[in-house]
């Protein structure tokens, strides 16, 4: 209320519901048929999985952009920022004519680049102007760049400027003709990863949109900011398979550019040049990124002449390969196996990944496509710490990935799976496997051998992953729960003889007692 009493025309984001509160008993049932007759299609974790911290921060808002008192309202134009949309026209009617004079200073703004200026008459302090790129198929790549941009742009000045919220308009208008339902995928999928990994101190993110668009959000806003489980394994079959990096952006490795260091002139096989110039970079853009002369690499690889920076360029654009393959092929019948899932966290707040190796048939499935899936959804695991547990249990031969597999894998993924994995638990190992794999730590791989943690039991295991955290199979319970029984009941035969002479001069029962206690 204003002094005389009059009911203000902004609107406080206080009083909107989360995206999670939205969540109704209708839009629950109508979930649940949903996700009966998809749950059966996919069986492999999501890339943007069910986060109650990240959906509080997120609202939806069927209204004009400018009523909202955030810290900061997004306003898209064009490259004069004159633009006359319904938004922009809004904004400035609202904030009064200092805005307009204050947008003549700033010289206009470029295609997805990001400029501030203050609310004036605005409930919001602020008004981060950005403007969006125009649609054009045969520019596909650069339009979803571009926007990409925008919203990246935005998250970041208001991180670095503290804004405690923002609102977002459709950064898209309808006379730059860039597909609705495209842009809102970018849109998502941008502030996700952002919030995921810088966006501590945004307390709110305010999605601000016409009645036509909310359709549209509705439809496309539990594919990324998922609000319970059930929803998140519901919409898994919907999320595209382009998904962009870890911060969401559009990566084509086959159209990243490639610049000659003297153009014009041929080049002389015979002389060695360094490749340093080659693997610069023009600026952080994905699109930006240079590439060194393919065939010459190839060729200098051969020679064993590749410098190590080279080969680690070479690495990454072999990995991104996999990365694209993983993405585009069907992988549900080892997806279907059940045999690596993502579970809770550690003690230390580290994402687990469990792998189960008796529902591993090595002999049965195709091995090149389990390396695929393990990829696929290991890909945005590894960009923070996780720690991995192995369940050996009732393996059989059949069961067991050969060295050259294991090998064949660690020389393909990034390098991040290495920094990031933090501990490797193997449980209920044999003393065969226990041999194995120290023989492929020691002399097959580098750095593994300290983070492998032998574990005989599930109590074990609990001291370090709470039993809430981690989903155990049945048949692991079952066998553990077994062994410990049998385990019990020989120290107790064994305690109830009262003689520690008859252990000593008893080798048998010496022998049997002290594997017991250990």
């Amino acid at each position: 209320m204003d002094p005389l009493g009059a009911r203000s025309q902004f609107v406080d984001i206080q009083t909107l519901p989360t995206w999670q509160q939205q969540l109704g008993e209708d839009g629950e049932e109508a979930l649940q048929e949903k996700s009966d007759s998809l749950l059966s299609q996919q069986a492999f974790p999501s890339p943007f999985p069910f986060r109650p911290d990240i959906n509080r921060k997120i609202m939806l808002f069927t209204g004009d952009i400018a009523l909202l008192n955030c810290t900061a309202i997004v306003n898209t134009s064009n490259e004069s920022l004159n633009d006359k949309n319904t938004v922009s026209d809004s904004i400035h009617q609202l904030a009064g004519p200092e805005l307009r004079d204050e947008l003549l200073k700033l010289k206009g703004c470029r295609t997805g680049e990001v400029k501030l200026t203050k609310g004036f008459n605005l409930a919001a302090r602020f008004i981060i102007h950005t403007v969006g790129p125009k649609y054009k198929t045969k520019y596909r790549t650069a339009a979803e760049s571009s926007l990409y941009s925008c919203y990246r742009n935005v998250m970041q000045l208001a991180a670095e400027q503290s804004m405690a919220s923002v609102g977002f308009c459709v950064v898209n208008t309808a006379k730059r003709g860039y597909p609705l339902e495209d842009a809102t995928h970018i849109a998502f999928r941008t502030v996700r990863r952002f919030l995921e990994n810088h966006g501590n101190s945004i307390e709110a993110v305010v999605f601000a949109v016409s009645e036509t668009e909310e359709v549209v959000y509705k439809k496309v806003l539990p594919l990324y900011f998922p609000r319970s489980k059930e929803e998140e394994k519901a919409c898994l079959p919907l999320i595209p398979a382009d998904i962009g990096n870890s911060e969401g952006e559009p990566v084509v490795p086959e159209r990243q550019i490639r610049i000659a260091e003297k153009p014009g002139t041929l080049e002389d096989d015979s002389e060695e040049e360094s490749l340093e110039s080659d693997l610069g970079q023009v600026g952080n853009h994905a699109f930006a990124r240079m590439e060194g002369d393919v065939d010459k690499q190839r060729k200098l690889i051969l020679q064993g002449q590749m410098s190590e920076a080279a080969m680690q360029k070479q690495h990454q654009r072999n990995y991104n390969r996999w990365l694209c393959r993983a993405r585009a092929e069907d992988l549900s019948d080892i997806a279907a196996l059940k045999a690596l899932y993502q579970t809770g966290v550690d003690m230390c707040g580290r994402t687990v990944m469990v792998v189960v190796g008796r529902n591993i048939p090595v002999t049965l499935i195709d091995l090149e496509k389990a390396l695929l899936y393990f990829i696929h959804v290991m890909d945005h695991i590894t960009v923070k710490e996780y720690v991995m547990v192995y369940f050996h249990t009732l393996t059989g031969e059949h069961n067991h990935l050969d060295s050259d597999f294991l090998k064949n894998l660690y020389g393909i993924v990034d390098a991040k799976f290495k920094k990031n994995l933090k501990a490797f638990y193997y449980v209920h190992p044999t003393f065969r496997s226990k041999v194995s794999t120290w023989f492929f730590t020691t002399f097959s791989v580098s750095g593994m051998k300290d983070k492998v943690r032998y574990l005989d039991s599930l109590h074990q295991l609990f001291t370090c992953i709470r039993p809430e955290q981690i989903d155990i199979p049945p048949f692991v319970l079952e066998y553990d729960t077994r062994v410990r029984v049998i385990t019990q009941q020989t120290l107790d035969y064994y305690v109830e003889l009262k003689s520690w002479k008859y252990c000593h001069t008893n080798t048998r029962g010496w022998a049997a007692f002290g594997q017991c206690l250990w």
